[in-house]
């Protein structure tokens, strides 16, 4: 991504700053860390019957509130929510998701976030239709916008850049609601969850692998999940697979408790805070 690119530029204090406005994104981003990319092709017309996949994790009104920790220091927090409003495109119902992060503290007087991811979620298909995202980290700026053509398996940029891609394909955000809908019952140690997305104008398979069930606790409480990890590419902002771990509520709502990540510059952890809305009984123990 060009932001995380851009954070390997910088040095000494702007780096740390700049990891911490990764982390903000992190959920947004489905916590699955940096994938291997494949460059977008030059779009080719196609028509084909759009999917239909059942949704029984999430209902509109649902509210989750995250904040996010630079070793003992609140560095910031984040939002996801799901709109309790009634939407449609091209006459299809949808769901309005928005995602926001922002610095706090000393952080935001040094390293001023102010992120904010939008996306409209077919309901009976569970991919998106348009995305938005506007992001302010520290004075770099990122401006997208992205109208998803799935019938013709294309999607348009804000430049008015046309792309192919496959037929379901997801967005940063709306990637995080359709992997909810996955059925984790059949997973076994080791398995990979995959979901093809589109991001900075390329697709990524997000991938992340399944590493069993534990107890976590937090401030908010202890909770019964399931254990991720993210396929990344070792090096990076990750040195290896395990440097992000990433705990999913071992229930049917599905829901991030927790995110831990070991960086190049320290660590970072992401927790769950507060929630409202949800479609299911949440896994408190």
């Amino acid at each position: 991504m060009k932001a995380l690119a851009h954070c390997l530029k910088l040095s000494g204090k702007t780096a740390v700053m700049k990891t911490i406005c990764i982390s903000l994104t992190l959920l947004l981003s489905l916590a699955f860390g940096q994938a291997q990319s494949g460059s977008g092709e030059p779009a080719k017309k196609t028509s084909t019957s759009l999917p239909k996949v059942e949704n029984n994790a999430f209902i509109k009104g649902e509210k989750l509130k995250y904040r996010v920790h630079y070793g003992l220091i609140d560095a910031g927090t984040a939002v996801i929510e799901v709109k309790n409003e009634e939407r449609q495109i091209a006459g299809r119902d949808v769901y309005h998701i928005v995602g926001t992060g922002k610095s706090r503290g000393a952080f935001d007087w040094f390293f001023k976030v102010r992120d904010r991811f939008e996306t409209y979620m077919d309901e009976e298909g569970m991919f998106p239709w348009y995305f938005a995202r506007q992001c302010d980290e520290g004075g770099y700026k990122i401006n997208q916008n992205y109208t998803f053509y799935q019938h013709k398996e294309e999607v348009e940029t804000q430049s008015g850049d046309v792309y192919e891609v496959p037929l379901g394909v997801q967005d940063m955000l709306s990637a995080y609601f359709y992997a909810r809908t996955i059925d984790f019952e059949s997973l076994s140690l080791g398995d990979t969850i995959t979901v093809p997305s589109f991001v900075d104008n390329e697709v990524y398979p997000l991938s992340i692998r399944y590493l069993g069930i534990d107890t976590v606790k937090v401030k908010s409480g202890t909770f019964s999940c399931m254990k991720f990890c993210p396929v990344v590419q070792e090096g990076r902002i990750f040195a290896n697979d395990e440097d992000l771990l990433v705990y999913i509520s071992n229930d049917a709502n599905r829901i991030p408790i927790l995110a831990e990540a070991k960086i190049l510059v320290g660590s970072i952890k992401m927790e769950i805070t507060g929630w409202e809305g949800l479609a299911n009984p949440l896994a408190e123990l």
